[in-house]
Formats: C-alpha cells, sequence, structure tokens
C-alpha cells in the first residue's frame, strides 16, 4: 500500500471508528466495527472519477472472501487530501459486480480443474521417479513456497520419525494442487476498476458518519436475517 492510500485508510477508520486487526499488514479485511455481537469486516477503497481499483490478479480467491465483506468507498477532494464523503456497500450490493466477473473467469477455473484431473501416477514417475516413497524435499521441489511447514508434515501419509514421507498416491495429490494453483494464476482480471456509476447508486453518508455506518449494517444484518428465516 502506498502512503497516500494509507493516509486516506486511516481516514476513513478515525471518521467511521473503526477497529483495525492486530497485525494489519498481514490481515485479510482493512477494518472492522462490532454490531449487534457481530464482528463486520470492511474493505476500504478510495474513489476517483475513474471509479475504484481493488486488486492485481482478483480471482476465485477474492470472490469467496468478499461474500461477506462491507465496503466503503471514500471520494476525497481534487487534491486527494480530505474526505468529502463516502458510500457504503453491503455484501448485497456489491454482489451483481463479484457476480459478474466471477462469471467472468470461470472457464478458466473449470479449465485448471479438468487439466489438473489429467496429472497421475505416470506424471510423478516422469517427474521424479518411481520410489518406494518421496522425500519432503521432493514435495518442496514441486509446490515450492505454497505450502506452510505445518502442511508439508501433515501431507506426509509415510512418514517415519522425524522425516517426512509421501507416497506415489499422495505425490499425485500434490502435483494436482500445483497444477490446479499454477493454472488458476492464468483465471484471473487484473485490476478491474468498479465504477462511479455503480457506487452512486449506494447508500451516501455525509453527515455523522460513525452513527449512519452503524445504522445502515443494523438494517442490512436485519434485512438479511429477515430473509433466511422466510426461505428457512
Amino acid at each position: 500500500m502506498s502512503v497516500q492510500d494509507d493516509k486516506r485508510e486511516n481516514q476513513m477508520i478515525d471518521r467511521f471508528n473503526l477497529e483495525v486487526p492486530e497485525d494489519r499488514k498481514r490481515a485479510d479485511i482493512d477494518a472492522y466495527l462490532t454490531v449487534n455481537g457481530k464482528t463486520i469486516s470492511f474493505e476500504l477503497k478510495s474513489a476517483t472519477r475513474k471509479g475504484v481499483s481493488t486488486v492485481r490478479d482478483l480471482g476465485p480467491g477474492h470472490f469467496e472472501k468478499w461474500k461477506n465483506i462491507h465496503w466503503l468507498f471514500g471520494v476525497y477532494d481534487p487534491r486527494g487530501e480530505r474526505l468529502l464523503y463516502t458510500y457504503y456497500a453491503s455484501p448485497e450490493d456489491m454482489a451483481p459486480w463479484i457476480s459478474e466477473k466471477a462469471r467472468y473467469v470461470r472457464p478458466d477455473v473449470s479449465l485448471a480443474l479438468h487439466a489438473a484431473q489429467g496429472v497421475g501416477r505416470d506424471s510423478v514417475i516422469d517427474l521424479l521417479g518411481e520410489k518406494e516413497y518421496y522425500t519432503l524435499e521432493e514435495a518442496k521441489w514441486v509446490m515450492k513456497k505454497q505450502w506452510s511447514a505445518a502442511k508439508y508434515r501433515e501431507s506426509g501419509d509415510l512418514t517415519e520419525g522425524k522425516e517426512i514421507r509421501y507416497s506415489l498416491d499422495r505425490m499425485v495429490e500434490i502435483m494436482r494442487a500445483r497444477c490446479i494453483y499454477v493454472m488458476s494464476r492464468g483465471a484471473t482480471l487484473n485490476n478491474p476498476h468498479i465504477p462511479m456509476s455503480y457506487i452512486e447508486k449506494l447508500p451516501k453518508i455525509t453527515v455523522e458518519p460513525a452513527m449512519n455506518l452503524r445504522q445502515l449494517v443494523k438494517d442490512y444484518l436485519e434485512s438479511a436475517s429477515l430473509t433466511e428465516d422466510a426461505t428457512a
């Protein structure tokens, strides 16, 4: 995040009296607040005349994350220093835009999943040879830094003592997972913008920002609860 973006984000956090995760730099959310005993996660964005930039390599992981995220779009003065007003979006408000982008990348995601099914025992043997078991180093050679140390350890199905080992079938699973990951990198959009025409249809907050935001969130939670009861 640039210094300017960080400054704007802090302005929005202060304006709406939001809380931030303890390890903010590593957290998946920008900020949150507690309403009716529920923790509400927020994505904070700065709006320009062109709209709002999202993320590089927008893909399935983001769509899953954003299903329950609330958004604040801050509009600033021409110098980009003073927050003028803000638009609020509930998960329901953002669902059409997110669904549109998810639909766009769906063929590529499907292709990645089907391609991975073509990876089999012959694939592992061609790369690593046919062995009684495969080592942690070989698994790391395939998956690289995609997995944590704990994940590598718990995936070893032939482990003896401290030596982590993998069967041929487990290595097939590992290669398939890597295949999906590599191909899914191509099933993304490069920083698609949310247009201002979309954002300007959202509820606009100009005064009493902290109070009005909480009321909007409460209204959404109540509406969502009534919808769940009606479909139960």
